[in-house]
């Protein structure tokens, strides 16, 4: 991992910007190609998306509807350990997802003229769950969990389909998709399974959804950006990152250990450990190198580590890594630092916080409660992770009585007036005539 120091410097929120680490390069050539494989899908539909599935994939002639007597198959032959963890993150996540859903108020401003707050979920959601260097039956969980929470109707879940299992999406998400009572689910993966959700693809009965959300790579974060306006999105879940701010009170095995763990998803993802400490960056940079070299992705933690998305940043304070980690604005951010939980409350970037030795990402990715689709590559600065509001649109609903319309309408009239709008007015005062 490379050295990023810090130290003597005091820098601005832009200059802080200008130096994180980030694989800015990758993220502007997936745009391009994205744009293109989303155009593509939407021109010729199922045949742009065969194509891609063998020049991907290495699939062809695959069923890209995926048959009912597939997802029977598929929970059928689930193992039994993780069914049951399955289920146990199926619970947790729907119970902390529906703290997230708003109740439904009224502001009543005056005598019969009252503004109602009401949430509405949409029609139909398109989630998208990743299939290529790992298998993801925890995103199906964060995805469909959130969408029926919110009260979706239609949800529709595209994963990659597998040349190990005959083309089809992998046993496991089908099996999650199943235990969930999914059945519209679509082989298709990368960027154009996000453009067919988005347009929709006659062919294979595909109808557009109204939302698409989802993990996955840095082509399936930037398809987002290029359909978004078409449907909804969530924030751009790309290639995972994970900011680990420690001092001497951490214990350099645990922060090894969650930073090669998230570099094992992708060889674009990113780890960065922030820290005062020069004896505990060193212990921490030895103890990846070891446990680097022993994982089974080893290849793959590697060059993640090795690339210009990871770092050690060496700062000069608490404050300073306060600043620093504000403005890398993380996916993940996990505080290995004295007196963390009341520190968190300074730390205001950041997808998700894990506070103290015993919160690890591993634990968010999977049975916390807490949803682990959340926006990369400083999105969090203004975007927050997927949850059931992801799928909630909020409505207000007016309702004014006749002398509530008359106490002001000579206001609205002053208005209409001075915006140059004077029909505004007329529409009003013409129920009083």
């Amino acid at each position: 991992m490379r050295i990023i120091d810090l130290r003597g410097r005091a820098l601005t929120t832009a200059e802080l910007l200008a130096v994180v680490p980030r694989a800015t390069g990758a993220r502007a050539d997936a745009l391009q190609v994205a744009a293109d494989v989303v155009a593509d899908v939407r021109a010729r539909g199922e045949e742009s998306l065969r194509e891609q599935a063998e020049r991907f994939d290495g699939v062809s002639g695959h069923l890209i509807r995926v048959p009912r007597e597939h997802l029977d198959e598929a929970i059928a032959a689930l193992d039994r350990a993780v069914r049951d963890a399955l289920t146990e993150a199926i619970r947790r996540v729907r119970a902390a997802s529906a703290a997230q859903v708003p109740l439904a108020s009224v502001t009543r401003l005056a005598p019969g003229a009252r503004v109602t707050q009401r949430w509405q979920p949409v029609a139909r959601a398109g989630v998208y769950v990743p299939g290529g260097k790992a298998v993801y039956p925890s995103s199906v969980v964060m995805n469909v969990v959130s969408a029926q929470v919110a009260g979706v109707r239609d949800v529709a879940l595209a994963s990659p389909p597998q040349r190990e299992h005959g083309g089809r999406v992998h046993p496991t998400i089908l099996a999650a998709a199943a235990l969930l009572g999914v059945d519209e689910v679509y082989a298709m993966g990368g960027a154009g399974a996000i453009g067919a959700l988005a347009h929709g693809v006659p062919g294979i009965g595909l109808v557009p959804v109204d939302v698409v959300t989802g993990p996955g790579n840095n082509f399936v974060a930037a398809a987002k950006r290029v359909v978004a306006g078409i449907v909804g999105t969530d924030s751009e879940a790309g290639a995972t990152e994970i900011l680990v701010v420690a001092d001497d009170t951490a214990d350099p095995r645990y922060v090894a250990a969650d930073l090669v763990s998230q570099a094992e998803h992708d060889e674009q993802a990113g780890a960065v450990l922030v820290t005062a400490s020069t004896g505990l960056a060193e212990r921490v940079v030895a103890e990846v190198e070891r446990m680097a070299a022993a994982t089974r992705h080893r290849d793959r933690v590697a060059a993640a580590l090795a690339g210009p998305q990871s770092a050690v940043v060496l700062v000069d304070d608490a404050a300073a890594a306060e600043a620093f980690s504000n403005a890398y604005a993380p996916e993940h951010l996990e505080l290995h630092i004295d007196g963390a939980a009341e520190a968190a409350a300074r730390y205001v970037n950041a997808g998700a916080l894990f506070i103290g030795a015993h919160s690890p990402v591993s634990l968010g990715d999977y049975l916390a409660g807490s949803n682990h689709v959340l926006p990369t590559g400083g999105q969090a600065r203004y975007a927050a992770g997927l949850g059931a509001h992801t799928f909630l649109r909020p409505q207000q609903v007016v309702e004014y009585d006749r002398s509530a319309l008359a106490a002001v309408t000579d206001d609205i009239t002053a208005l209409a007036e001075a915006e140059q709008l004077p029909a505004h007015g007329e529409a009003v005062r013409v129920r009083f005539a």
